[in-house]
């Protein structure tokens, strides 16, 4: 099983506060004329969208093989 690296995590954190930020601000309303029934439905959905796109991006995985820096020693994943 591959696992993400750090870099990926930090990406995958940063595009999804993007996407939420961005969503709330112009979506929310404009779906439902509530900013509480838009929030959450628009949060679900968006969450659910970005979770999938990352999914299909292969970018950031290390392999069984792969070695990883564990604070300055080498570490067999």
């Amino acid at each position: 099983m591959n696992r993400a690296n750090k870099k990926r995590s930090i990406l995958k954190t940063i595009t999804w506060g993007i996407v939420a930020t961005t969503d709330t601000i112009l979506i929310a309303r404009l779906l439902t004329g509530s900013w509480e029934f838009g929030l959450l439905i628009s949060l679900v959905i968006l969450y659910y969208l970005h979770e999938r796109t990352w999914s299909n991006i292969n970018w950031g995985f290390m392999n069984k093989k792969d070695k990883m820096v564990l604070l300055g020693n080498e570490v067999k994943v």
